[in-house]
């Protein structure tokens, strides 16, 4: 019996054991996502403050940007099937220690912050491990495929969970949803024990950067500023990420402001938003994308800040918010995927995972304090500003209108002018950027990878 077995998951590598394990992370996220929707409601419920949710989120990013070296180095150096298990096994224990505080009649906003760092010390393995195994599961010509796919993880269940999550709160309670969001970590870390994931050739550079561990950590950073073209990229990702972080921090008590607390509301302009990132996400699953992968990255940023935050901004009522922010989210499958697959072809895969650790933390560094900011300026700033006779509320009312939300609704308006003129800043004036592509070589290009 033991041999036909090691036969059978021998046989699930390549393409059909990339397809088991994207399916049981679907699955998770998808549990996950309702666990999410649901928690925001109860935390939004009991606190009615955008600051509160903008510190969980917070709490969220803090372990990423504080160990993210230290896990890339470490997904490089080990087994990287485990150090996917590791993220999973992070999710599973919060989720219980949600779980187990709310049976009790204990859970508190606080509660929520511990929970959101143990989740996000998990992602910190969980991202770099992904992206780099997919460069060791597939061929270069299936990355965008890939990647489109794995967008689909990220956006997908959110077209399901605020619904499933809306029709079973009544009947399960936040209790039943955390439990089964603890059922499908199970389930996603059962398809991982199934599927080979191969371990990465040593390259030459990769054997010249082997070191103690804290060399290693820092090696991600001396790559990537070596190579300004990539590090143009980065600083391009981080201002718009803090740029649309002033907006979309605040999207859930926006439409919650806007709707007299409904929670249908704000699930249905949610759905709205993943349906359109699943239809991008499909697109670039059977296209591949542009050619020349910065035209996507280019046009699909310049399509967000127009549809996603200047026309969303501009609505008055439920069915605009859902149709802006679904045709609006469409285009982010373009950007992610285009710059992933950019990443995946010019690093090779045994410096990927310190590499990808240290990309992400450059390009979410203003992520700590964004959420704060972008709360505490919905709060204490275009909130009363909107809500009083001011200036604020004389030049941005005939657009937005007024009352509650209006205030935030100036957020998304601002940021998405900010977001367009940084993108045709960077088409028009950056060549370093718009042609990195041309300009550094791919990793199979450069030479053979040295012998181990």
């Amino acid at each position: 019996m033991t041999r036909p077995l090691a036969g059978r998951r021998a046989r699930l590598e390549g393409m059909p054991g990339f397809v088991v394990v994207w399916a049981g992370q679907l699955v998770s996220v998808l549990a996950s996502s309702m666990t999410s929707f649901a928690l925001t409601i109860w935390a939004y419920q009991e606190t009615g403050s955008a600051t509160a949710l903008g510190a969980v989120s917070t709490a969220f990013i803090l372990p990423f940007l504080l160990l993210s070296p230290i896990a890339g180095a470490m997904v490089d150096r080990y087994n990287r099937k485990l150090m996917m298990m590791v993220s999973d096994l992070s999710a599973v224990l919060a989720t219980v220690g949600i779980l187990v505080l709310h049976a009790s009649g204990s859970l508190q906003i606080w509660h929520l912050f511990g929970a959101s760092a143990l989740m996000g010390l998990g992602n910190t393995f969980q991202w770099p491990a992904y992206s780099a195994a997919i460069s060791t599961m597939l061929p270069k010509a299936q990355y965008s495929r890939a990647n489109g796919m794995m967008s689909l993880v990220e956006t997908g269940p959110s077209v399901l969970a605020p619904m499933l999550a809306g029709a079973l709160l009544p009947l399960a309670g936040l209790k039943g949803i955390l439990g089964l969001d603890i059922a499908t970590f199970f389930l996603a870390i059962g398809a991982l024990l199934v599927v080979r994931v191969p371990q990465p050739k040593r390259s030459a550079e990769g054997q010249a950067a082997q070191g103690n561990l804290w060399r290693e950590s820092i090696f991600g950073f001396r790559y990537i500023l070596a190579r300004r073209n990539l590090l143009g990229l980065l600083l391009f990702f981080l201002v718009l990420n803090f740029v649309i972080g002033m907006a979309y921090q605040v999207i859930a008590p926006f439409v919650l402001a806007r709707t007299g607390n409904s929670s249908t509301s704000l699930g249905a302009v949610q759905s709205a938003w993943a349906v359109g990132a699943v239809v991008g996400g499909l697109l670039i699953g059977i296209w591949g994308g542009f050619r020349r992968r910065m035209t996507s990255i280019l046009l699909g940023e310049f399509c967000t800040g127009i549809i996603g935050l200047i026309l969303f901004a501009l609505g008055r009522d439920l069915w605009w918010w859902m149709a802006t922010a679904a045709v609006g989210a469409i285009f982010m499958p373009f950007v992610n995927g285009a710059s992933q697959a950019i990443w995946q072809a010019k690093v090779a895969p045994d410096l990927q995972g310190r590499v990808f650790s240290a990309r992400r933390l450059i390009a979410w560094a203003m992520g700590p304090i964004t959420p704060l900011i972008a709360g505490a300026l919905a709060d204490y700033v275009t909130e009363p500003a909107m809500a009083s006779s001011g200036w604020l509320a004389r030049t941005f009312g005939p657009l937005v209108g007024t009352g509650p939300g209006s205030g935030m609704a100036v957020q998304f308006l601002l940021a998405g002018v900010a977001y367009v003129a940084l993108v045709a800043a960077v088409y028009f004036f950056v060549p370093a950027v718009r042609n990195l592509e041309d300009i550094l070589p791919d990793h199979d290009e450069v030479g053979e990878a040295a012998p181990a």
